[in-house]
């Protein structure tokens, strides 16, 4: 299956918010997203320019100065379908990024019933991935002979194993949080 364009996602969900100029979008990979996400001008302008294309985005010049125009973007209802349709959308698991993280960080309101599903395949990915991880060590490193002939093959899947209870720990707190 291809990978979605998730950039675009991240920025219908951030003009979602308030309309904002390129550079404006740009800057909010230096706060709040930057923690899970990363892009570059060469990434945004482009994708910009192509959403607006096909009628996700439209923008309004405004002057700066005497001659300095800017657009400010601005998302469109087709856009803003656009947007709803990939946060009910399942979220594809594994990768370089967390699809995931990146939904919930547009969720605002904890009475979402978008929340439980989401939350509830999360779970179900983060306990068999904790299960395929403990099988593989269990396999690999049956006895501390195999841990010290392959020492930094075993941290690398402890950290793994770490990984996955953390994770499924936070999705723990999350509907402790949601029940209360």
């Amino acid at each position: 299956m291809a990978q979605k364009n998730r950039l675009k996602y991240i920025l219908l969900g951030l003009l979602k918010e308030k309309k904002q100029t390129g550079y404006d979008l740009a800057k909010s990979f230096d706060s709040d997203i930057g923690e899970f996400w990363n892009a570059n001008h060469s990434q945004i302008y482009p994708l910009l320019k192509r959403m607006e294309q096909a009628s996700l985005i439209d923008h309004e010049l405004d002057t700066v100065g005497e001659k300095l125009e800017k657009k400010t973007y601005f998302l469109t209802a087709l856009g803003q379908q656009s947007f709803e349709d990939w946060l009910k959308s399942p979220s594809e698991m594994g990768g370089a990024h967390d699809e995931f993280i990146l939904k919930l960080y547009f969720i605002n309101d904890a009475r979402s019933p978008l929340l439980s599903t989401m939350i509830s395949e999360q779970e179900k990915y983060h306990n068999a991935k904790l299960a395929q991880l403990q099988a593989q060590f269990k396999a690999k490193f049956p006895t501390d002979k195999e841990v010290q002939a392959n020492f930094g093959h075993s941290l690398v899947l402890r950290h793994a194993i770490e990984r996955e209870k953390g994770y499924r720990s936070w999705l723990e707190e999350i509907n402790q949080t949601l029940e209360n």
